[in-house]
């Protein structure tokens, strides 16, 4: 739901997400009409969207929410490789978006996202523990994930 500063903005967000990921396109839009609750007319009451063949729903309101986007929610993006990785987080942090750590990134809307290389839960689950620490303590060090980084951590012997 894109309330307070994020009001009337989910609309653009569609158009970016739809605009980053494959096999993506809107499968409908409601908008309030004149005279509705809402005060912003043709803002979105409702709206449904697919990302990568996967539905998502979002809404505007105008009322007063004691809430906004933060990390209770956040989207994962599994990647394989480094190229994907860098295209994702590109995208995502473009216009005001901001890179945060291990991976972790807010678009400009204030959504979290993970992008993530998959080769890193096998990683991080070696049995070798000096292997998966390696590859953790590399982790944390990075805000964007680098898939040869980690995996050269994880063989430093």
């Amino acid at each position: 739901m894109f309330v307070g500063t994020q009001h009337g903005r989910a609309e653009e967000a569609i158009n970016l997400y739809t605009s980053i990921f494959k096999d993506s396109d809107v499968d409908g839009i409601l908008r309030y009409a004149a005279g509705e609750p809402d005060p912003a007319e043709g803002t979105l009451k409702h709206a449904q969207f697919k990302l990568d063949a996967q539905k998502f729903m979002v809404m505007d309101s105008s009322g007063a929410h004691a809430f906004q986007f933060n990390e209770a929610l956040s989207f994962v993006i599994n990647c394989e490789t480094q190229e994907e990785v860098d295209y994702y987080w590109n995208k995502l942090t473009a216009d005001g978006g901001a890179e945060s750590q291990c991976g972790w990134l807010k678009d400009k809307f204030g959504v979290s996202w993970q992008v993530v290389p998959s080769i890193l839960s096998k990683l991080l689950g070696d049995p070798d523990a000096g292997k998966s620490q390696r590859a953790m303590q590399a982790m944390l060090q990075m805000k964007k994930l680098d898939i040869a980084a980690l995996k050269q951590a994880a063989e430093l012997v």
